[in-house]
């Protein structure tokens, strides 16, 4: 399964990344909403971390969001998805290719997303910078479980599209608050950081995120054949 799942991630990076309107259209927007907030701010004013933090989350899941979107509706024309069903595999090496071609250009997203914070949001590594980067990492994966489950929903018929932006957010809300959380601890000095933070709470955050990797992972392999298999009318 993971040699099939490899492939198909393969194959959706190629096709992704050779589209001049592909992947830029994810980024235009998140860099879009980093600069617009940018705007309320007054000349060298600084924005708070957490709030620095909440406008990163969100343009990473708008962004997250219109990449699966992209990566399912690569097999929509000519009838490419029953080639996928039709493979020697599981149809859960389906789910897992499109997680690790989501992953990799969520993570091409934020590259691009954490220096446009800095310059239009005023912002700085801050002392709990190591903990701030387990912490994407651990969101990234969280975020692109729930992306590549519920982007199956969008295959099949015209007018999907809003189902997993609808869906996929409420679900996301317990991560974000812990990738919230621990970024803003990457972005702030000891001076912002609250004198009740202590390493207890933060891996308490890093709990959090992975439990809901745990689960969400686990769902999706159990779930994703009764989605992707669906009816197409």
């Amino acid at each position: 399964m993971l040699k099939t799942a490899l492939l198909i991630a393969q194959k959706d990076l190629r096709l992704i990344l050779t589209r001049s309107a592909g992947l830029s259209q994810a980024l235009l927007l998140g860099l879009l909403l980093v600069f617009l907030f940018s705007l309320s701010l007054q000349t060298g004013e600084k924005l708070s971390p957490q709030a620095a933090s909440t406008m990163f989350w969100l343009s990473s899941v708008f962004c997250q969001v219109l990449i699966f979107q992209m990566l399912y509706a690569l097999e929509e024309q000519n009838s490419a998805r029953v080639g996928l069903q039709l493979l020697p595999s599981q149809v859960q090496a389906v789910w897992l290719g499109k997680f690790l071609a989501g992953m990799l250009l969520l993570l091409i997203a934020q590259v691009i997303f954490i220096p446009a914070m800095f310059v239009f949001l005023n912002q700085s590594l801050g002392f709990y910078l190591f903990h701030a980067c387990v912490g994407i990492l651990l969101t990234d994966i969280g975020i692109c479980a729930c992306g590549s489950l519920l982007g199956a929903l969008c295959v099949g018929q015209s007018g999907k599209e809003s189902i997993l932006s609808i869906i996929l957010f409420p679900l996301l809300v317990p991560l974000l608050l812990a990738a919230i959380r621990l970024s803003s601890l990457g972005l702030a000095d000891l001076s912002e950081i609250p004198s009740v933070v202590d390493h207890a709470e933060i891996l308490r955050w890093h709990g959090l995120a992975l439990a809901f990797d745990a689960l969400f992972c686990s769902a999706a392999l159990v779930l994703f054949p009764f989605l992707y298999n669906g009816d197409d009318s």
